[in-house]
């Protein structure tokens, strides 16, 4: 099989370019990620609703002092020219993602411009089927994990959850 069957064979594959509406819920934040990368490199366009819902293990104060210790790093010279620490549920899962993806790769590109997270669920979305992944669920009682809303207000964004 030599190259151009190959790539005729990929853009055939009945299961890419399909929309899949993931809900973040009381899912954990990592697993999502790694969930929603695979189906984004597989060629597929993903929404992810209810980012403010989604859940990051660990301690809570830990949780948060590990992100506000992000938000220390800056150019030494001008602080003006990054690095960018996001704030906004969205953004931050937005970040994940990237982070799981190759970015500087085209596929990677590709993949990562097929990305859409929303907080809350947008009119366009509310009467499509949403998908879950019951491996990225929480296990555990609720008080054990901590909203990425709640990460997101302390460390600024101002937004309503």
């Amino acid at each position: 099989m030599d190259k151009k069957e190959k790539n005729h064979q990929q853009h055939t594959n009945p299961q890419q370019n399909k929309l899949i509406v993931v809900d973040g819920t009381n899912c954990i934040s990592g697993r999502l990620c790694s969930k929603v990368s695979k189906l984004l490199l597989q060629g597929n366009r993903v929404s992810v609703v209810n980012s403010e819902k989604v859940m990051v293990s660990g301690n809570k104060y830990e949780v948060i002092e590990s992100y506000k210790d992000k938000l220390e790093v800056s150019s030494v010279t001008n602080p003006i020219h990054g690095p960018f620490h996001p704030r906004r549920p969205d953004t931050i899962i937005t970040k994940m993602v990237r982070g799981m993806v190759p970015k500087r790769k085209p596929s990677g590109m590709q993949a990562f411009k097929r990305l859409r997270v929303y907080i809350g669920i947008p009119d366009e979305l509310k009467n499509s089927t949403m998908q879950t992944f019951d491996d990225a669920k929480i296990t555990k009682q609720q008080s054990f994990y901590i909203s990425m809303g709640d990460v997101a207000k302390q460390i600024g964004w101002k937004g309503v959850v």
